[in-house]
């Protein structure tokens, strides 16, 4: 019994390990088609309206 309870948390631990993994690797893909069509428009960022002064400024990478 203590075998497949042992066996059962690896194979949770594994999974969640997994789903990170993919996690990541999908933001690193938006992440550099975000970049990939900067440079082909020749742009420098993305602006973003501030909510409170109604300024505009550069999206920080936060994701």
């Amino acid at each position: 019994m203590p075998q497949i309870i042992l066996l059962l948390i690896i194979a949770v631990i594994a999974w969640i390990g997994y789903r990170k993994f993919i996690a990541d690797a999908e933001k690193l893909t938006r992440q550099r088609e975000r970049l990939r069509r900067q440079r082909e428009t020749g742009a420098n960022g993305t602006l973003v309206k501030d909510a409170e002064t109604g300024e505009y400024r550069l999206k920080r990478d936060e994701e």
